[in-house]
């Protein structure tokens, strides 16, 4: 599962704006956002949302910052891309 529709919501950004700015179909973005996107759309999400793209997957309760600023996300469920189990280390620095 992925936080794409949250983020729209958050940034104020609907659907057929983000389609346009990645220059696919809303059909294609939607199928993306309902699972069918692979590492390099999800990147290009990211991008085209101004975010980092592990912020595609995380949710603002699975994310703390500690002292230091070093940004630790925790992953409730396995991510899976294409029913491939990804990894995705989180290390920032400030």
């Amino acid at each position: 599962m992925n936080r794409i529709k949250e983020l729209l919501k958050e940034k104020g950004v609907t659907i057929n704006e983000l389609s346009d700015k990645l220059g696919i179909s809303r059909v294609t973005l939607s199928s993306q956002i309902n699972g069918t996107a692979n590492i390099i759309s999800y990147e290009k999400i990211a991008k085209a949302l101004n975010v980092p793209m592990w912020q595609l997957f995380a949710s603002p309760e699975e994310v703390s910052t500690d002292s230091d600023n070093n940004v630790s996300v925790q992953f409730h469920e396995q991510l899976h891309i294409r029913n491939i189990p990804v990894e995705i280390p989180v290390q920032m620095s400030s």
